[in-house]
């Protein structure tokens, strides 16, 4: 069994943020976080975001996609608990702002404690 620290927080069942590591559990939400991994475009938007938070249009434009492309992009990446997404006041209406923590993944292949 493995245990789980008390210093992080429970994202989404299955996924625990702890000082800057993702720690998943479960088959379910390992699939989900692999799979948000394996996109060069979702790879590139996760790296960007290691240094600064961006808004939807920024990162349409750092990955070459339309606005509702890389919505689509951040939504797979939030399900995954690898993002999180604020909003803010912006010129034309609120902005979608993403940032993260995260610099490790750990898939935990045994039940957690």
């Amino acid at each position: 069994m493995v245990k789980v620290g008390s210093e992080g927080r429970w994202t989404k069942p299955g996924i625990y943020e702890e000082n800057g590591t993702l720690i998943v559990v479960g088959d379910e939400y390992i699939q989900r976080v692999v799979q948000a991994l394996a996109s060069p475009t979702r790879l590139k938007i996760l790296r960007y975001l290691m240094d600064s938070e961006a808004d939807v249009g920024q990162i349409a434009n750092i990955i070459g996609q339309s606005k509702a492309n890389a919505s689509a992009q951040i939504r797979k990446l939030e399900e995954a608990g690898l993002i999180r997404t604020s909003y803010k006041p912006g010129q034309r209406g609120v902005k979608k702002i993403c940032k993260t923590d995260i610099r490790e993944v750990r898939l935990i292949l045994t039940p957690v404690e």
